[in-house]
């Protein structure tokens, strides 16, 4: 899958099957669901979860729990708009989904 078609994807009721936990997350997000998307990557333990949990205190506004999860991702804290980041977080999972 590539971005466009992950973008494509957002006018289904549902992600695409064998999506990763960051993808769905970033997928629901996407979508307006907040604490769908928030409840997926809180459960996983990995780096790129903890880059899509931060995107999502981001985006709620949480800038310290924000800091927090970027720090756990190992990630710059984002400074550009949340589209951007959210466009950046999924083209940078496509290319190496862990």
């Amino acid at each position: 899958m590539n971005v466009v078609d992950f973008i494509a994807s957002l006018d289904g009721a549902a992600p695409a099957p064998g999506l990763n936990a960051p993808l769905a997350g970033l997928w629901w997000a996407a979508k307006g669901d907040w604490d769908h998307a928030h409840k997926i990557v809180q459960d996983d333990q990995g780096r790129d979860a903890a880059w899509v949990h931060a995107y999502l205190h981001r985006v709620e506004g949480d800038l310290g729990n924000a800091g927090y999860w970027y720090r756990q991702a190992g990630q710059p804290a984002a400074k550009d708009s949340l589209e951007a980041e959210w466009e950046r977080i999924v083209a940078t999972l496509l290319g190496s989904t862990t």
